[in-house]
């Protein structure tokens, strides 16, 4: 069975970054680097605090001259240091981000190729989009502000406090008394963050899922009227998120406020004792002006690790989103065997299926035969499992529980790859792809073929006619889905494709139930150059393709009720019968 919609998994802060710096472990050197070039920048920091006190007691209170001379230097030096290093940091940090990105964006886009075809039915197509394009870029954000904030400003403030210690270690104190009330305060303010960022995450995703349906469905909303419905939806999703960020920065500068004020309490407080020691010669000009200027310098950095808690927690909301979707189950391939082309039949024992959820099954012990290279056309009405039975065949679906088997091989021993390499699907809705005729008919593993075969597959599809009337040929482009194409267009470039493939099994799943009369003939005449010496399971509906068939199968409620060529399925007047004359079996137009 396939995955279900499910919440996402809650995982620890230490679990997340341990999995993202496994994306780095190529890097340590750069990553070095980038911590020591950091660590220098802060460390310039309490140096220029110290340098105060020479500067007023040596050069302005007694009048060093020479004290005045290599003071000015050194904080040139200082700076030329902060610059240089933070231009390395800069740097450094740039690449590992952007090769955390690219290495995230890979790996999450090769799960999605290599998904089961039922999570893409349980699950929004935004929200797995919104996972590449902004969980990502939200994790590199995150991890790399969170080093920075951490490394730098947590040495600038040990470096500050430090200089502290030792110009007064009891005014200062007075600082770790409130350490404590701070630590409540981010604590109880990141628990209310991560929650607001995954809410945050679903809300996008539903943002970026309603501008998809829109963008899709164009035709549909223009001719249906439904602007003002797609306004609203988006109006809707877009509110969510503004609200939600609104609690977001609530929560967040509430925390920042908080904890602002209890530091600048304690900053009062501190400042004051030392105006007092000041007065009493307790401290010096210099001890004072360094002592003050480091209190103040203190300030930035602690703002910066007060707001950084929202980061840090939009940061691990989008990395549990992401590392959730990592862990999803990828298609099963634990089959070894190689699928020759087939000789004798493809049988299915005994046969069960069903939908996560649903009330019944959609294959309900289904028994059956397809001889190699016969025709057999699926027949019934909707929802009676023709589709289900296909997909089977390519295993986009596994059997719950009974027996697929080509020449005898269960299909589940087989290789995806090797089994797949083997079969050619033609349906109704064609996939075609934003770029060149030439690029759709040799898609994928096809791509090696000359331009000469694919002109030939374009003539036997009845495609040739079209194509050569088009300004740049096979290299027109055609736009997103084909969408400068018509209907029989799009559908004979589909037939090409599969006619290049040449596989021994065809799939045609309703390939000329949309189309027009002219469309279907010229579709339907490639249909049978396609067909030709080939294993053919059809699903559809008009009359001319089933009575052509070796065997028709008739289905209903996922189990075979019948099965016969045309004339005998007509004479047991039965449910094909009924069909046919009920006209669920339509002829083909003249």
């Amino acid at each position: 069975m396939g995955s279900s919609a499910k919440p996402e998994i809650s995982m620890s802060g230490w679990t997340l970054y341990r999995r993202i710096f496994q994306y780095l472990r190529n890097y340590w050197g750069l990553f070095f680097v980038s911590i020591v070039s950091m660590a220098l920048a802060a460390a310039t920091e309490p140096a220029f605090v110290a340098l105060l006190k020479p500067l007023i007691d040596q050069g302005f209170v007694a009048k060093n001259v020479s004290a005045m001379q290599w003071i000015p230097f050194a904080i040139i030096g200082l700076f030329v240091l902060r610059g240089v290093t933070s231009y390395i940091n800069e740097y450094a940090t740039a690449q590992l981000s952007g090769q955390l990105v690219l290495k995230m964006r890979t790996e999450l886009f090769n799960k999605l190729l290599n998904l089961p075809m039922e999570y893409f039915a349980d699950n929004k197509s935004g929200r797995m989009i919104s996972r590449i394009t902004n969980d990502v870029t939200q994790i590199s954000n995150a991890g790399f502000n969170i080093i920075t904030v951490t490394v730098k400003d947590g040495i600038t403030i040990m470096g500050l406090l430090g200089w502290l210690f030792y110009t007064d270690w009891q005014l200062t104190l007075i600082t770790f008394v409130l350490l404590p009330v701070v630590a409540v305060c981010v604590r109880y303010v990141s628990k209310r963050l991560r929650s607001l960022s995954r809410r945050n995450q679903q809300y996008m995703g539903e943002m970026t899922q309603v501008l998809s349906e829109s963008v899709h469905a164009a035709k549909v909303v223009k001719i249906y009227g439904g602007q003002a419905q797609e306004q609203q939806r988006f109006g809707e999703s877009i509110h969510n998120v503004l609200v939600n960020n609104v609690k977001k920065s609530v929560t967040s500068s509430l925390n920042t406020g908080i904890t602002q004020l209890i530091i600048a309490v304690a900053l009062s407080a501190i400042l004051y004792f030392a105006a007092e020691r000041a007065r009493n010669n307790a401290f010096t000009a210099g001890d004072f002006m360094s002592y003050l200027s480091a209190m103040l310098m203190l300030f930035a950095p602690f703002k910066r690790i007060t707001n950084m808690s929202q980061t840090m927690q939009q940061g691990l909301a989008s990395a549990e989103s992401v590392f959730g979707f990592l862990d999803e189950k990828s298609e099963p391939d634990t089959g070894s065997k190689t699928l020759a082309p087939l000789k004798h039949a493809i049988t299915l024992e005994d046969v069960v299926f069903r939908y996560p959820n649903a009330e019944r099954d959609a294959i309900n012990h289904l028994n059956l035969t397809i001889e190699a290279g016969k025709i057999v056309a699926l027949v019934g009405a909707s929802g009676c499992g023709k589709t289900t039975l296909a997909n089977m065949l390519s295993r986009f679906l596994i059997a719950d529980t009974g027996r697929i088997a080509y020449d005898g091989v269960d299909i589940n021993d087989l290789d995806l790859k090797s089994l797949r390499s083997q079969i050619a699907l033609v349906s109704q809705d064609v996939v075609l792809f934003n770029g060149t005729i030439m690029d759709n008919i040799a898609y994928g593993e096809l791509n090696q073929h000359s331009r000469e075969e694919v002109e030939r597959a374009a003539k036997m599809a009845n495609a040739w006619a079209f194509i050569e009337k088009l300004p740049q040929g096979l290299d027109t482009l055609i736009g997103e889905n084909g969408t400068k194409l018509s209907g029989g267009q799009r559908q004979r470039i589909a037939i090409a494709r599969a006619l290049l493939k040449n596989a021994p099994i065809l799939i045609l799943d309703e390939a000329t139930s949309a189309l027009d009369n002219e469309s279907e003939r010229l579709v339907q005449a490639a249909l049978e150059q396609l067909m030709q010496a080939r294993t053919t399971i059809v699903i559809a509906h008009r009359l001319s393709t089933i009575e052509q068939a070796d065997l028709i199968v008739v289905m209903d409620n996922g189990q075979v009720v019948e099965q016969g060529s045309h004339t005998e399925l007509l004479q047991k007047q039965g449910r094909y019968a009924h069909l046919h004359s009920a006209q669920l079996i339509k002829h083909t137009p003249e």
